[in-house]
């Protein structure tokens, strides 16, 4: 059985989001008895394949799915049966392998960039309370590393850009509207313009395709 301080001690060797991503996710499942175990940035949803993309925007909406509202609002870990009733979660949800569920959150500066999920399937027991308390320290060290990763980067020492900044520059860069990186983002499209005046500011640049080159030309 893994034990939840090789959990800890995982996080913190890891040097890259998929490092930390494939090798957490084996041993989160098995610490929590879990049939799937999947650790998602906000940022790098847009990266992945259009259908699992689909997949995930939804799952992780929390139009449609209480457990993402509770985590978006509360920043705090929970199970399906803290929001919902076991019917109603059957109709939001009806796959047996997602019979139960449970999520975290990641946070940064305040703000929610990513989500550990777990899920248990149809037979097996619902997470609990101590499930709970663990996945909250798990993703106490999962945000840690992220502030890490984040003040290593060249780019945010050099520009000030915060987290929130460079998701919506990378959103840019693949041609995203306001109103899209909105929807993307979950926040106002209010946001996303003074957050684009706020970059034009700091790289000292007037123009979006210029901010994009910039941004560019400082990475490499």
């Amino acid at each position: 059985m893994v034990a939840l301080q090789a959990l800890f001690h995982g996080i913190a060797q890891a040097q890259d989001e998929q490092t930390l991503r494939s090798h957490i996710s084996a041993e989160m499942s098995e610490y929590f008895s879990a049939t799937r175990c999947g650790l998602f940035f906000f940022a790098q949803i847009s990266l992945v394949d259009s259908k699992i993309q689909k997949a995930l925007q939804i799952g992780l909406s929390p139009q449609h799915n209480p457990v993402a509202r509770y985590l978006l609002e509360r920043h705090a870990p929970v199970h399906e049966a803290l929001v919902v009733e076991p019917k109603t979660w059957k109709l939001i949800c009806p796959r047996a392998d997602h019979w139960h569920v449970m999520a975290g959150p990641i946070v940064s500066n305040g703000e929610l960039v990513g989500v550990v999920g777990l899920t248990r399937q149809q037979g097996m027991p619902a997470f609990d309370s101590q499930n709970l308390t663990d996945l909250s320290a798990l993703c106490l060290h999962i945000s840690t590393w992220v502030a890490m990763a984040q003040l290593q980067q060249p780019l945010l020492q050099t520009k000030r850009l915060t987290p929130r900044e460079m998701q919506i520059a990378s959103l840019v860069a693949q041609g995203q509207t306001n109103a899209e990186i909105s929807a993307e983002l979950w926040i106002t499209e209010n946001s996303v313009k003074q957050a684009l005046k706020r970059m034009f500011r700091k790289l000292e640049v007037s123009s979006r395709a210029h901010m994009v080159a910039k941004l560019s030309t400082i990475s490499k």
